[in-house]
């Protein structure tokens, strides 16, 4: 009977341990997880309803879901992907409920039904869970035949200093999916208001986002800004989180854009330029772009000359921002780096140079945008290794 060892009471730990005793149910399975409760990120993950996983019904490349590891999960994708997943759950007792922007989630709306769910059927396999129980070494599980390491995302760079030791090769650990801090008082009057279809992007470079944007009393959240995040993770983290944003906030080309606010001043020339809005943004984030470019709040359409209408053009698709921080919360449950995913074998996610030595999750190197992207990876690359070892 082989025995196993997984490090990481969490998401990958709990669905590898399970997957693998329903393949092989003679196999012994230990997790040993370092706190005091099991599946704890799952439990706040997705305002605690806990986003599952995600359709992929609008996703054309992966590298646009996966700014690290997209390849690998391609190749993993053949093995075990999102409908597997989703047929996973349900077959285990999960309904889930599918939103318009391809989220999956619990139709509980509840993470405790995926907590619940893992917790039962741990017990039902005779999966023996091991709290308080931090491991540093190999060493000091001797008696295990194989061990997987599903430790998550590596919030501090010693958590990974063990591992490294053992000549495994990583990757700077650093923080991803963050909210941006904006030191802008006028932009912070704004907080709550909502655009429904912006660009973010930082200058200067290819990286852009293009999604729903939240101000808030710091500076700027929601999808837009957490996918920028994602895929700007290690150019943010070397700026020290000092960084020029540009927000196209209407969405449209410059061409487009003049084109409207033309029609909307040979229509409308009596009409108050910050009280009439041709666009679709809300009505105080509007007033706030005229007010910020004009500097004049009384201005009517027929007194806007070409200059004025060329700055006004300018600030809603090419507005610019200083970003000075990260989220005054502490918004990121997600890294990048890790496990050098040149340290495995993409078809078993082995390591290289420790034979019976497994990853899955956060501690590799993949890291998704918001969205149930993360969730999927840890899903994925756990049952790849339940598979493997199942094999054998």
């Amino acid at each position: 009977m082989k025995r196993i060892a997984v490090i990481g009471g969490g998401a990958a730990g709990f669905f590898f341990a399970i997957n693998l005793k329903e393949m092989a149910p003679d196999a012994h399975v230990t997790i040993f997880e370092k706190g005091k409760r099991v599946l704890r990120k799952v439990e706040i993950s997705g305002g605690g309803r806990c986003n599952c996983t995600n359709t992929f019904a609008h996703v054309k490349d992966l590298s646009a879901v996966y700014p690290r590891g997209h390849r690998l999960m391609k190749r993993l994708f053949n093995v075990f992907n999102q409908h597997d997943a989703m047929q996973w759950f349900e077959r285990h007792g999960v309904k889930l409920t599918i939103q318009p922007d391809d989220c999956v989630f619990p139709a509980s709306q509840d993470a405790h039904t995926i907590i619940d769910c893992f917790l039962r059927l741990a017990r039902q396999h005779d999966i023996n869970i091991v709290c308080n129980s931090k491991i540093s070494s190999l060493d000091e599980l001797d008696g295990f035949d194989d061990v997987l390491v599903t430790t998550g995302g590596a919030a501090q760079p010693k958590s990974l200093e063990w591992l490294q030791r053992e000549g495994i090769e990583t990757q700077p650990s650093l923080p991803s999916l963050y909210t941006l801090k904006i030191d802008d008082d006028a932009l912070h009057e704004l907080m709550g208001t909502v655009a429904n279809s912006v660009t973010a992007f930082i200058p200067g470079t290819r990286i852009k986002s293009e999604d729903t944007l939240l101000i808030t009393h710091w500076g700027m959240s929601g999808p837009a800004i957490l996918k920028l995040s994602s895929h700007a993770a290690p150019l943010l983290h070397s700026r020290n989180f000092q960084s020029p944003l540009g927000v196209n906030w209407c969405n449209l080309p410059d061409m487009e854009v003049m084109r409207l606010l033309k029609e909307t001043a040979a229509q409308n020339p009596k009409k108050s330029i910050a009280s009439f809005c041709p666009i679709n943004i809300p009505q105080r984030l509007w007033r706030y772009l005229v007010g910020k470019t004009l500097n004049d709040s009384d201005r009517r359409w027929c007194d806007i000359g070409k200059k004025d209408l060329s700055r006004l053009v300018n600030t809603l698709t090419n507005d610019h921002y200083q970003v000075t921080g990260r989220g005054t919360h502490k918004d990121e449950f997600v890294t990048c780096g890790g496990i050098a995913l040149s340290a495995v074998h993409p078809n078993t996610l082995e390591s290289r140079v420790r034979p019976h030595l497994y990853f899955a999750g956060e501690v590799l190197d993949i890291d998704g945008i918001t969205g149930g992207f993360n969730f999927q990876a840890a899903w994925t690359t756990a049952y790849v290794v339940a598979k493997h070892l199942a094999s054998e």
